[in-house]
C-alpha cells in the first residue's frame, strides 16, 4: 500500500491510497472513515478534495462490513433473490407500485433513452401514501416485498441503518471541510412539517436502496447507461469479483472502478454539488454489461434529504470559491433544487411505463428491450 500528499495551488489534498487489485491497483482515491475520529478536519479535507478531483473515492473502515456473510449476508440474500421463480418476481414488480417500488426485470429500465441490460428491486422507507399525491409526493410510499423470502428486509433495514450512519458522517465531514457547522445539513434530512406540506407526509430522508443484477454474455453492452445520482451521497457495496463500472475522470475519461474487498464506492449527486457552488461536481458514471460467464451483484444505497427538502447553499471560503470550476450547461438535465423534483426527474425517465401508467406521463421512449 502507498501513500503520498499532493498540493494544489497551495492546498494540500487528498491522501490517496493505491490498493491492490488482482495484482493491479485501484483506479480511484481512498478515504479511511476511521481517521474522521482522530483527525476530523484534515479527514474533511481530504475527502473534500477526492469529490472534487474525482467525485467518487472508495470508503474503508466504515463498519457496514457483514455484506458477504454467507448465510445471510446481502450478496447470498441477492442471489436468492434474483434466483425466485419469475412468477414470484413478478408479484412485485415496479409496475404495479405508483411510488416507483419493487422488481424490475431484465430490460424494463431505461437510462438515456436506451435499455438497461439488468434486474433489480427498489426499496425505500416504507410509509403510507400521500393521499392525492401529485408528481414527486408519489416517492413517498410501501415497499414491496418477496413473499419467499421473508429474511430480505431485516437484512435491508439493518443495512439502510448502518449507511445511513455513515452517509451522515460523510456529509458531517464535507460541512466542516467548507468552514460549515457539521450539522449544516441536518435540517434538510430532518425537517420540521411546513404550512405548505401535502397531509400524510413524513418528513424523514428519503433514502433508497437498491440490489441490482448484471448478469453476463446478454449480448447488451449498456449495464446501465452514463448518468449522474440526483440526491446527495451513494454509498455503493459489489460483491466480490464483479466488474464493469466506470467512472468519467475529469482530464482522465472512462476509468474503470473494480471491487476492492471490505471498501465502499462512494460517489456525490446533483445536490451536493448545487449546495457547494459546484466545488464539488456530480460525475458521470456507467456499468458495462459483463461478459459470457461473468455476473455483477451491486447494491447502491443513495442517502437523500426529505421529499420536501433542498440543502443549504454553503458560504465557500474565498480561497475555495475562486477554485469553482464552471459547469457546462446539460439543457437536457436540469437539476432541481428540491430533492424530490430532482429524483422524480429521473424516475420518470427511467421507468416510462410507470409513469405512463400511473401517473399520466406518455413515454418518449421505448419501455422495454421486449
Amino acid at each position: 500500500m502507498v501513500s503520498y500528499w499532493r498540493v494544489t495551488n497551495g492546498i494540500q489534498v487528498y491522501n490517496i491510497l493505491r490498493l491492490p487489485h488482482h495484482g493491479g491497483m485501484a483506479n480511484l482515491p481512498v478515504v479511511d472513515l476511521a481517521d474522521a475520529a482522530g483527525r476530523p478536519l484534515e479527514f474533511a479535507v481530504e475527502l473534500r478534495e477526492a469529490m472534487r478531483e474525482v467525485g467518487f473515492c472508495y470508503l474503508v473502515g466504515h463498519g457496514a462490513d457483514d455484506l458477504e456473510d454467507e448465510e445471510d449476508g446481502l450478496f447470498a440474500l441477492a442471489k436468492r433473490l434474483f434466483a425466485l421463480p419469475d412468477g414470484e418476481k413478478a408479484a412485485v414488480s415496479m409496475a404495479q407500485s405508483p411510488h416507483f417500488r419493487g422488481y424490475t426485470r431484465l430490460g424494463g429500465e431505461l437510462t438515456g433513452g436506451q435499455v438497461d441490460w439488468r434486474e433489480q428491486i427498489d426499496i425505500g422507507p416504507d410509509l403510507d401514501p400521500i393521499p392525492g399525491a401529485r408528481g414527486s409526493w408519489n416517492l413517498q410510499g410501501p415497499n414491496q416485498w418477496p413473499p419467499g423470502l421473508p429474511e430480505l428486509r431485516p437484512a435491508v433495514e439493518r443495512h439502510c441503518a448502518r449507511l445511513d450512519a455513515v452517509g451522515q458522517s460523510l456529509l458531517e465531514a464535507l460541512a466542516l471541510s467548507f468552514g460549515a457547522e457539521p450539522g449544516s445539513f441536518d435540517r434538510a434530512f430532518y425537517p420540521e412539517p411546513g404550512p405548505a406540506d401535502p397531509d400524510g407526509y413524513v418528513p424523514r430522508p428519503a433514502t433508497l436502496l437498491k440490489i441490482v443484477r448484471y448478469p453476463g454474455g446478454s449480448g447488451y453492452r449498456q449495464g446501465v447507461g452514463a448518468h449522474k445520482d440526483s440526491g446527495v451521497l451513494t454509498l455503493l457495496a459489489s460483491a466480490p469479483g464483479s466488474v464493469g463500472l466506470q467512472v468519467d475522470v475529469p482530464g482522465q475519461g472512462w476509468t474503470d472502478a473494480p471491487t476492492v474487498p471490505g471498501a465502499l464506492i462512494v460517489n456525490i449527486g446533483e445536490l451536493l454539488e448545487v449546495a457547494t457552488g459546484g466545488y464539488l461536481r456530480a460525475t458521470r458514471h456507467r456499468v458495462l454489461a459483463p461478459a459470457e460467464g461473468e455476473e455483477r451483484l451491486s447494491v447502491p444505497f443513495f442517502y437523500n434529504p426529505a421529499l420536501g427538502s433542498t440543502l443549504p447553499a454553503l458560504d465557500l471560503p474565498a480561497e475555495l470559491a475562486e477554485r469553482v470550476r464552471p459547469a457546462p450547461p446539460e439543457p437536457d438535465n436540469p437539476i432541481f433544487r428540491t430533492y424530490g423534483e430532482n429524483a422524480w426527474k429521473s424516475r420518470i425517465r427511467a421507468h416510462p411505463d410507470v409513469a405512463e401508467r400511473w401517473h399520466g406521463i406518455a413515454a418518449k421512449a421505448p419501455a422495454s428491450a421486449y
